[in-house]
């Protein structure tokens, strides 16, 4: 595999010559940032940074946990990976089409519940997007602990503490758009794109006056257009209590707890969560009023979302698929109505082949980024011609704000309750007013 050198703004780097079509430059620092201390850019690097191979994902439970405790998405999308671990894992990974200029961007953000994950996992190969001509950008945050901590003494000491996983996306997306160009990237066109907890946090960076500028399209798959119904987040003060609970159990001052072993860490935050009345608001992100202002259910009424095109999906088997689907479907309509940009809305139900599991959460991540030769599964060419359609689907919307294209099922924007949504069944792609 040959190498390929290009010149950025931070310097010169050194990526990797997939094929013809494809350039790949893989770990390259977006940021650098201590224990809950808040990121900062990279903008400059000395000699040729080697971005050949990718580096650390960022600590988390499964850094010290058997992965057999999650024994479904282990071997869904992680078994016989190998993966490095630390809490210096500010990294990102570029797949971009050959010879490009002001090509499109997509930065997906990945899911795991605010906990678990990395840029890296076995689905995530932007390959095919860029030989359709769209750069794929995907990244590290900092997840659990080390991510959504919040303190009064932090804060005391930084006005504000909290969201350091979304401060990390953030930093990423504000790094891409001030480097993108040298990769042959429209900075004015980046498309956020995440699933499950990358869906919500591709939402509070739609919602976020840090976030919005950078923002031209969003896609949120398996957990976006989330409300209060579902989750709420809380204010940072309220979090207060579980993490001093948490930190008590690694010393008596902030010296201690930013130096306490990371399994002490997550060993201390597990602890507390099993006995906690709030844990489950605790390990997400807060209102810090600076990049999260806005209760979930104020984003519609106050009209804060970025006024761009949204397209938004769930899958049939998740849980509570129903109440998901209906908020997706709401958001998508509330977004046409406010902004009058057009936004569209899928329901993916193909029952996955090789088990009975069916259209379970985060199923889609197969076909949306074009890796079924990567799963077990035994594929159809059923699967394949669903893969394809929602690449190009996707990637057209990255282009143009359409995801329509030839030789697709016409995908019809929606804007009330009674309009059709585009389902992905066992047979058809169709528009369809019934799931």
């Amino acid at each position: 595999m040959n190498e390929v050198i290009t010149t950025t703004a931070c310097g010169t780097i050194k990526g990797l010559q997939l094929s013809e079509q494809v350039q790949q430059f893989s770990g390259i620092r977006y940021a650098s940032a201590s224990r809950w201390s808040y990121p900062e850019e990279i903008v400059h690097w000395e000699g040729t940074y080697d971005a050949t191979a990718f580096r650390d994902a960022c600590t988390q439970r499964r850094t010290f946990t058997p992965e057999s405790d999650d024994p479904f998405y282990y071997h869904e999308f992680r078994k016989d990976e190998l993966y490095t671990y630390s809490e210096d894992c500010h990294y990102l990974n570029i797949w971009k089409p050959a010879d490009c200029q002001n090509a499109p961007v997509i930065l997906y953000i990945h899911g795991g519940a605010f906990q678990s994950g990395c840029g890296n996992e076995k689905p995530f190969d932007g390959s095919h997007y860029a030989e359709n001509g769209v750069i794929f950008v995907t990244c590290n945050y900092r997840l659990g602990p080390f991510g959504f901590c919040a303190l009064p003494e932090l804060a005391k000491r930084d006005g504000h503490s909290g969201n350091y996983g979304l401060y990390d996306q953030l930093t990423a997306l504000q790094w891409i758009y001030h480097n993108i160009k040298d990769f042959g990237g429209n900075a004015e066109n980046i498309t956020l794109m995440g699933q499950s907890a990358g869906a919500m946090s591709v939402q509070q960076l739609c919602t976020s006056p840090l976030a919005k500028q950078y923002i031209a399209k969003a896609i949120m798959t398996s957990g976006g257009g989330i409300s209060n119904s579902f989750v709420s987040f809380i204010p940072e003060k309220e979090a207060y209590s579980f993490w001093s609970d948490v930190t008590a159990q690694l010393g008596a001052t902030l010296d201690d707890w930013l130096n306490a072993p990371a399994k002490d860490v997550i060993s201390a935050m597990s602890n507390t969560a099993a006995s906690h009345k709030n844990a489950g608001l605790c390990c997400v992100p807060v209102l810090d009023d600076h990049l999260v202002c806005y209760d979930l259910n104020d984003v519609a009424t106050q009209k804060v979302q970025a006024s761009v095109p949204y397209i938004m999906g769930s899958t049939k088997d998740d849980l509570f698929a129903d109440v998901l689907a209906d908020m997706a479907k709401s958001w998508v309509i509330q977004q046409s109505s406010q902004n009058m940009k057009p936004s569209y809305c899928f329901y993916f139900g193909r029952d996955l082949p090789g088990d009975e599991k069916g259209a379970w959460h985060s199923s889609e991540l197969w076909y949306t980024i074009g890796a079924l030769s990567k799963c077990w599964r035994p594929w159809t060419d059923w699967d394949h011609t669903i893969s394809k359609t929602l690449m190009s689907y996707f990637a057209n919307f990255a282009k143009t704000g359409d995801p329509n294209g030839a030789d697709l099922p016409e995908w019809i924007p929606t804007k009330c309750s009674d309009d059709p949504i585009l389902v992905i069944n066992n047979s058809e792609i169709e528009m369809n007013t019934v799931l």
